[in-house]
């Protein structure tokens, strides 16, 4: 198995890359579009602001590249909130992998970012799931969160419910950081690495 991490120019990658080489899997972190077409897996990694990362991967120019992929791609944090159709943050055009829009988190008073260990509900079927439960904790650090829709694979409540993991066709995204969360988020790695589309 070949799989990319695409090389966004964000912090997170080296733990994704450690995350997923303790499963088996050598990844190559890449922003050269030949290399990520090629790739028979392609993680999307991403911290900070949605304008910035949007605006790195255009300089890249890997926007249509991450477009055009059919095989499976994984968003993680922000790199989910990069899959979507739009964030408010910065007010930027994402990918529009699958629909959706990226708000700021309604957290009603608890404290942003919405930082530690949450629980999912409303957990789906989708193969990127296979043995989670609503016991399962996951390490979140966002401010920003992807509003609800028929696309949410499992939410999370933190002031309210927001979407933790979404998918559509090929790609998925995960808002919490599967790579600091311990066996549950090796479990969604591995999940995705087993994945057949």
């Amino acid at each position: 198995m070949s799989l990319v991490i695409v090389d966004t120019g964000c912090a997170n990658i080296s733990s994704v890359y450690f995350a997923v080489k303790r499963l088996g899997v050598e990844p190559v972190i890449s922003r050269d579009a030949a290399v990520i077409r090629d790739a028979s897996r392609v993680i999307l990694p991403g911290v900070g602001t949605a304008k910035a990362a949007m605006h790195n991967l255009a300089e890249r120019e890997l926007i249509g590249t991450l477009q055009s992929l059919t095989q499976p791609m994984l968003g993680i944090c922000l790199g989910m909130q990069m899959l979507t159709a739009h964030s408010m943050e910065g007010d930027v055009a994402c990918l529009g992998l699958i629909p959706g829009e990226v708000a700021p988190l309604n957290a009603a008073g608890l404290r942003l970012p919405h930082m530690g260990w949450n629980t999912l509900h409303k957990i789906s079927k989708h193969p990127i799931l296979a043995g989670f439960t609503e016991q399962d904790y996951l390490y979140f650090v966002h401010s920003f969160a992807v509003v609800p829709s028929e696309y949410s694979l499992a939410q999370c409540h933190y002031g309210s419910d927001f979407a933790a993991v979404i998918g559509k066709d090929n790609v998925v995204g995960a808002q919490f950081h599967p790579e600091r969360s311990g066996k549950v988020g090796a479990r969604l790695l591995q999940n995705f690495l087993e994945w057949q589309l």
